[in-house]
């Protein structure tokens, strides 16, 4: 029975699961407790592992570049690449709410007030990268910081010369290690799936998507156009790659990244199926991955565009030209600096409708009536945020001459 089981593909397991945890829920909603903490291990699992990874992937993926020139390149392009993207997905967002408009008549004055407090300044999250404390930062999590202080590692490592070579090999070991406990932890992804679908679709309930009907279908749609048509345009015409192979080899990424709502969580996964489905070295995706999940917020960006538009929508503000720029302006800039766990977009909103001149009250108005339902659709927007970022890997390592087409190209049963 268990050689079946791991012969199946584990995708395939994974989108079983997850059809079996939506029947479960639908059929038996009130057993979904039973089960919840398989999901609720499952994730502790995966967030156990993403702070040593971000620290010792970054910086070993330093030193096995080795070349300050091609590093700095390599940093250059993959920063532009995501900045293109998310301002793309901004636009996303605007244009759907513009065609949808599911602002209008939406009953936000019924909505309790949720407050969401004081937004993080810029200045905080510039102080912010650099930590006071090493030990402190990785057992937070703080991803920016720790990724600092692994490119200090990393580039401290290279530049140490001879003497940084023990070290090297000694983040080498750490980093191989590290990618195949993530693997043996995937082989639970079918069962953490399936307790996570269970218990969101009991609490919320199988006809969410109806009472936010219009925003829900916004966001789907939004999330499509980003991955199929952005992500596409970008493999097929920057990479020079065939994209079918691409989606192929990313379904397990995907799916984790729905059932979790973070592409935190999503990490280990994305970074596994970067090197045994599409064929990324390791000196690409263990850079340009926890870079990306900090940095590469497609699905947050195209959110915080959406739901700007629908809040404005909704209060009936004329939407100017000038308006429009803003919010594609400040809704970019804080899909950056954005954290990677679920919900944290709400955290955002009151920055870019606050450029706007939406007062604090009336945000809060908009948090309220979202937040009820802001599980699922949380987990329909990572799914182009774990996209993107994929899709930014892959495009760096072919310029970088780092793609294994052969493993890119293969079927991808395993």
């Amino acid at each position: 029975m268990l050689r079946t089981w791991f012969a199946i593909a584990l995708w395939k397991r994974v989108l079983g699961a997850l059809a079996l945890g939506l029947i479960f829920a639908l059929v038996l909603p009130s057993a979904t407790p039973a089960v919840a903490f398989m999901g609720d291990l499952f994730v502790r699992a995966i967030r156990m592992l993403v702070a040593p990874i971000v620290l010792v992937t970054i910086a070993s993926g330093i030193t096995a570049l080795a070349d300050p020139k091609r590093l700095g390149g390599l940093g250059a392009r993959t920063i532009g690449l995501f900045a293109f993207t998310t301002a793309i997905a901004v636009s996303v967002g605007m244009a759907v709410a513009a065609l949808v408009r599911p602002g209008i008549g939406a009953p936000i004055g019924t909505a309790v007030a949720h407050p969401l407090g004081d937004p993080v300044t810029p200045y905080d999250q510039l102080i912010g990268i650099i930590p006071l404390n090493i030990v402190e930062a990785l057992a937070k999590g703080d991803m920016l910081a720790l990724i600092f202080v692994a490119i200090l590692f990393g580039v401290g490592t290279v530049v140490a010369g001879e003497a940084g070579k023990p070290f090297a090999a000694l983040l080498q070991s750490l980093s191989a290690v590290l990618l195949r406990i993530v693997g043996i932890v995937m082989e639970a992804t079918p069962f953490g799936v399936f307790a996570l679908i269970a218990g969101a679709v009991a609490a919320n309930g199988a006809a969410v998507f109806v009472h936010v009907g219009w925003l829900a279908l916004a966001v789907v749609i939004g999330s499509l156009i980003q991955i199929v048509v952005v992500h596409s345009l970008l493999l097929r015409f920057a990479a020079r790659l065939p994209v079918l192979p691409f989606f192929r080899g990313i379904v397990d990424a995907l799916v984790v990244a729905f059932s979790t709502a973070s592409s935190s969580a999503t990490l280990p996964v994305a970074m596994r199926v970067a090197e045994k489905n599409l064929g990324v070295g390791r000196p690409v995706f263990s850079t340009v991955l926890p870079l990306g999940a900090s940095i590469g917020k497609d699905g947050t960006a195209m959110y915080v565009g959406l739901l700007s538009m629908f809040a404005l929508q909704a209060f009936g503000t004329p939407l100017t030209p000038g308006v429009y720029g803003l919010v594609l302006l400040t809704g970019a800039l804080a899909a950056f600096g954005t954290a990677p766990v679920p919900s944290a977009s709400l955290f955002m909103l009151a920055a870019v409708l606050s450029a706007v001149g939406v007062a604090p009250e009336q945000t809060a108005l908009v948090v309220g009536f979202v937040l009820p339902f802001d599980r699922l659709l949380d987990m329909t927007r990572t799914v182009p945020s774990a996209s993107a970022n994929l899709t930014v890997a892959t495009t760096v390592a072919r310029w970088e001459g780092e793609l294994d087409e052969e493993i890119y190209r293969s079927p991808n049963d395993d």
